[in-house]
């Protein structure tokens, strides 16, 4: 509460409409992770043992406080234990511990068990570490259909789907282009992820030029 800022609590509001207004402190995400870094390794345990939370900021605080584990398997299961109070997009895409990036192979069949699951913000998760971890070095072209095929009628994982795919045809765009051409994808998903690759900095224009020809 020392760090609130109520002018930016309604600021985030307006941004996060799964999020109760009143459960939204306002405190910024740099405070939050400067936070997590000064708590205590007790401090931590008995804070992220201590579910559910009752504001917004607390489960941001949890995801900064996960996103610090080192260790794979401590990082996995607190993750699964934590996935299952994730109710907006931002505490979800807070969330990323270190002990991922240092063996993102480990990863993958935890990514595909989350793009299974039904619940919205972990499918959201998954496809987010997909994103993260496997379009870059180890990059297969398998993972865009794994992505393509996910159907979840929720508004936030059809815009992960498309961060994805957008972010797919900035690294992987031969590969991505297949994907948008051959209308794997729900047709919701496939035009917004056309408009977030025009959108982008890191698409060149003559490809942009040629995906706005592929608009449904």
């Amino acid at each position: 509460m020392a760090l609130r800022d109520e002018k930016y609590a309604r600021f985030q509001a307006s941004l996060i409409p799964t999020a109760a207004p009143e459960s939204i402190i306002g405190v910024r995400l740099p405070d939050i992770r400067r936070l997590a870094k000064s708590l205590s390794k007790e401090e931590r345990r008995e804070f992220i043992s201590d579910l559910p939370h009752r504001y917004y900021d607390e489960n941001v605080l949890h995801s900064a406080v996960l996103s610090l584990l080192t260790d794979f398997d401590e990082a996995l299961a607190e993750v699964d234990r934590f996935l299952k109070y994730v109710d907006n997009w931002a505490v979800c895409d807070t969330l990323n511990p270190k002990a991922f990036s240092r063996s993102p192979e480990r990863l993958l069949p935890h990514i595909r068990r989350w793009m299974g699951e039904a619940e919205p913000y972990t499918v959201r998760f998954g496809i987010g570490m997909m994103m993260r971890y496997f379009l870059d070095d180890l990059f297969l072209p398998e993972y865009l259909h794994e992505v393509a095929a996910i159907r979840h009628d929720h508004y936030y994982v059809k815009m992960m789907q498309a961060w994805f795919m957008a972010t797919a045809l900035a690294k992987q765009y031969d590969e991505a282009l297949k994907i948008i051409g051959s209308r794997e994808l729900d047709p919701w998903v496939r035009n917004k992820s056309i408009q977030k690759a025009r959108e982008s900095f890191r698409v060149p224009l003559e490809h942009k030029n040629h995906l706005n020809m592929l608009k449904i």
